[in-house]
């Protein structure tokens, strides 16, 4: 429990944060106030989109082709999230297009394309809203959302793109649809509303016309001020399972990863950063590089060095022979002292009150009290590809392939390091092979561009595996004590959730304009951050609640990862729900449905995800556990199976239920709720490193503990029918599946397991 000596207090709704792009990032802080000065910022932006000879541009999401062609713009990074299928299906229902004549192209730097959404929502987390006027709170949001503009914020982050996007992407198409059917009106000499547009046609009766022969005319007329949505017909693509745009090319490996540029004359670079902390290069060995034949260049930075080479194999070859060595001033990264100090201050430290209803103390006072400590290690980002970009300087100009999540800072960042203008820069976003918040940060675009400055010739440098898992921010370790009374009904009264770990966003925001990863880890130390914990504030009804976030300093940088604060947050309250559960005698699943009264949605998952599993959790010996949670406007209830057998975990079934809203496509849906439960698994199991002396022990995929194909369990996810608008999905895998593993295997042995991950390994 949060003694008043380890407690403080969260800024006031009349208090401010200084503004810039820092605080922007993190969660700003603009009053009402800020909203008359900024009157004057431009409201319209000029699409930069690049034209055939035979295209027509409608607007900044749209272009059609004489042949009938329509592109649309994308700008979000396709990180197999379907992101390049989901938005151009909403736009080719919405115009009326034929799916076969749909095409894709990344959307150019612009500040129409700004991730508004993010923004606020960030912001929302560090300034509160409840309780202020709403002119005032739309005064923010309209600031945050001009900054946003004119920072350029693409963001591709929080499972945002359908949230954000829909709607944008839905009137671009009704417009250009709306302009069609005039100058097609207009030549048969009928009334616009009795033409429609069906698979790439506008037609009146026997009458029809391709997008293509009426493109050029139309887009000269002047846009109507309102779109007018189109009634869905018998067969509308919104809800259709289309191919994906995205797959074929994948498959047949004509897709451009950053890793897949080939250009005239380019050479291979290979990286060697030192521990993490504040390290320094402080020699190498240049002469045992002679032998490496290949070798074109070795560049030398105070932080790293690369090895440029005429193949990516002998320049890794000659980092080792240049066997580089590094001095590091003050802490380095230790997993054992990092445990230690997150246990010490989850229990001294001082907590910063982030979330409360009612008055848990009081709740506290003089009744039986139920206790238990969570901790989670430093999680690691294993995606397939590692960190790779291509770039190209000459005269001045650099033309760079990357794949990013942030390109307007991304190109800004290299700009500034290069010490030339963002115009300057042509910056080619690519695909991502599963990037889950490391393309967030600029490291391999900037030295990519330092090095093929330094050797004159285009370079290609790609991060080894050991790189990679050493260099990329991890989400951070994180430990928590968690505190309940119980009425004499068995259900919770007072509950307080006290969680230290270090303030992950902040660190992000520093990074994303360019700041080391160092410096931001170390600007951030014992920072409070409501994002950190705020995803621990309980679904349930529980009269008194407080969540507090207990900041502390750590050696280690952190980063964004998939589902982020999410992912351990429900470990620790899906974990200590079902301990009370079971400390009352009552059976998980219903113990939960009882305090879910004010939530329909998670409820209805929680009775369906019961009834799909067959659920027996009541019942001596079963081997079922139960998990919920709620984020980005979706809910999931998870029912594992699972048990120890002679070869270690074995997980049977994963059972999830979902409602996140309209569905797109439902395939995609659940493509990502399967990924994320199959990443939520890796993470239970593995996917971490111990850190020692600034440097993690285990750097190979096949050193992390992760599920093979063989070892994946039965999945089976069902999709709640809704109506209401889409929430997001990509993330909302990952957090239950811990908690649902470890309340299973509690069931089955009667041992709690109450650190992700587990101490033991999947099936070999």
């Amino acid at each position: 429990m949060a003694r008043s000596d380890q407690l403080r207090r969260a800024p006031s709704a009349g208090e401010t944060i200084s503004l810039d792009r820092r605080t922007l990032l993190i969660g700003g802080g603009a009053a009402a106030g800020l909203a008359i000065g900024w009157a004057l910022w431009p409201r319209e932006y000029s699409p930069n989109v690049n034209l055939a000879p035979d295209e027509t541009l409608f607007n900044a999401w749209l272009k059609i082709a004489r042949d009938g062609r329509v592109t649309v713009l994308i700008p979000q990074c396709e990180m197999g999230q379907g992101v390049t299928t989901i938005l151009p299906q909403v736009m080719a229902d919405e115009l009326g297009a034929d799916w076969r004549s749909i095409a894709v192209e990344p959307a150019p730097i612009n500040p129409v394309y700004a991730n508004s959404l993010v923004i606020d929502e960030q912001a929302a987390l560090v300034t509160p809203r409840s309780g202020l006027p709403d002119l005032v709170n739309d005064a923010r949001r309209w600031t945050l959302g001009e900054i946003a503009r004119r920072e350029g914020a693409m963001l591709t982050m929080a499972s945002s793109s359908m949230r954000a996007f829909e709607q944008p992407c839905r009137e671009a198409a009704a417009i250009a649809r709306m302009m069609l059917t005039t100058i097609a009106a207009d030549r048969w000499g009928v009334a616009e509303e009795a033409c429609q547009a069906v698979d790439g046609f506008v037609v009146h009766g026997d009458k029809r016309l391709r997008f293509g022969e009426l493109a050029g005319a139309a887009a000269a007329l002047d846009p109507p001020s309102e779109p007018v949505f189109r009634v869905p017909g018998d067969e509308p693509m919104y809800g259709r399972d289309v191919p994906r745009l995205d797959l074929p090319a994948k498959l047949d490996g004509s897709a451009n990863f950053a890793g897949d540029i080939r250009l005239p004359n380019m050479a291979y670079a290979a990286i060697r950063h030192g521990p993490h902390g504040d390290t320094r290069l402080t020699g190498v060995d240049r002469a045992a590089t002679r032998k490496i034949v290949d070798l074109v260049e070795v560049v030398e930075h105070p932080r790293w060095v690369a090895a440029v080479a005429n193949n990516w194999w002998a320049a890794n070859r000659a980092l080792d022979a240049l066997a580089p060595r590094f001095e590091t001033t003050g802490r380095r990264a230790d997993s054992r002292e990092i445990a230690d100090e997150l246990a010490a201050a989850v229990r001294t430290g001082v907590g910063t009150r982030m979330a409360r209803s009612g008055d848990p103390e009081a709740a506290f006072a003089g009744r039986p009290i139920k206790s238990a400590h969570y901790s989670a290690a430093a999680a690691l980002h294993a995606g397939i590809e590692t960190r790779t970009a291509t770039a190209r300087f000459q005269n001045g100009q650099l033309q760079l392939w990357v794949a990013t999540q942030a390109p307007a800072h991304c190109r800004a960042a290299v700009a500034r390091a290069l010490g030339v203008s963002e115009s300057a820069i042509a910056l080619f976003r690519s695909f991502a092979g599963g990037a889950f918040g490391a393309a967030l940060a600029h490291d391999v675009a900037i030295e990519a561009a330092l090095i093929a400055r330094a050797v004159g010739r285009p370079v290609q440098l790609a991060w080894s595996r050991a790189e990679e898992t050493m260099r990329v921010a991890p989400r951070p370790p994180a430990a928590a004590s968690m505190t309940a009374t119980l009425n004499t009904a068995g259900t919770i009264d007072g509950w307080v959730a006290r969680i230290a770990v270090p303030a992950a966003q902040h660190q992000i925001a520093d990074r994303l304009d360019g700041t080391s990863t160092f410096a931001a880890a170390r600007a951030a130390d014992g920072t409070f951050e409501a994002a950190a914990v705020m995803p621990a504030m309980p679904a349930y009804t529980i009269p008194h609640v407080g969540v507090d976030h207990v900041a502390v300093a750590c050696a280690l940088p952190a980063g964004r990862w998939r589902s982020n604060a999410d992912s351990y947050a429900c470990f620790f309250t899906e974990s200590f729900v079902d301990e009370l559960s079971h400390e009352a005698g009552l059976d998980p699943l219903s113990y939960r449905m009882a305090m879910l009264s004010g939530e329909t949605g998670l409820a209805r998952c929680l009775a369906m995800a019961g009834v799909a599993a067959s659920w027996q959790g009541a019942i001596a010996g079963a081997s079922q556990g139960v998990a919920v949670h709620s984020m980005r406007g979706s809910h999931i209830a998870l029912i594992a199976d699972a048990r120890m057998g002679a070869r270690g975990l074995q997980v049977r079934r994963l059972t999830a239920v979902v409602d996140c809203g309209r569905l797109v496509n439902r395939d995609i849906a659940r493509q990502q709720i399967e990924g994320g439960l199959i990443f939520g698994l890796g993470a239970t199991v593995g996917c971490t490193a111990d850190y020692r002396n600034g440097l993690a022990s285990r750097v190979r995929l096949r050193d992390l503990k992760l599920p093979r194909l063989a070892q994946s369990p039965e999945i089976v996810v069902e999709f709640v029918d809704s109506d209401a608008d889409p929430g997001g999905i990509g993330e909302l895998g990952v957090p239950v599946v811990a908690p649902a593993i470890a309340n299973a295997l509690f069931a089955a042995t009667g041992i709690r397991h109450r650190a992700i991950p587990f101490a033991i390994g999947p099936n070999p």
